[in-house]
């Protein structure tokens, strides 16, 4: 008694290699795409690894006077959420008057 209706072992063996093949070409398209898609943050990201000690030392003499003065930093955050505080109720009432 022979199953004419089950593929052979070769068929079966020739789609599962042909599944792998073609799971291969969408991974290397995608990988493809990710790449593209990653390039311009990669460059950015070299830029900055280029200008890195630039940047930290310009940012180390930037916190020198706040080394100095920290409650200098503390007013400066206050003033900014006071401020922040207001343009939103600012906000709100001009939508309630619309």
């Amino acid at each position: 008694m022979t199953r004419t209706t089950e593929p052979s072992r070769r068929e079966r063996r020739a789609a599962l290699e042909a599944t792998i093949e073609q799971q291969r070409v969408d991974l290397l398209v995608a990988a493809d795409r990710w790449q593209a898609a990653a390039r311009p943050l990669d460059a950015g990201w070299q830029a900055v690894r280029r200008y890195r000690v630039p940047l930290l030392v310009v940012g180390g003499l930037l916190l020198l006077p706040v080394a100095r003065r920290p409650g200098s930093v503390t007013r400066l955050g206050r003033k900014a959420i006071v401020g922040a505080l207001a343009v939103d109720r600012l906000r709100r009432l001009l939508t309630r008057f619309r």
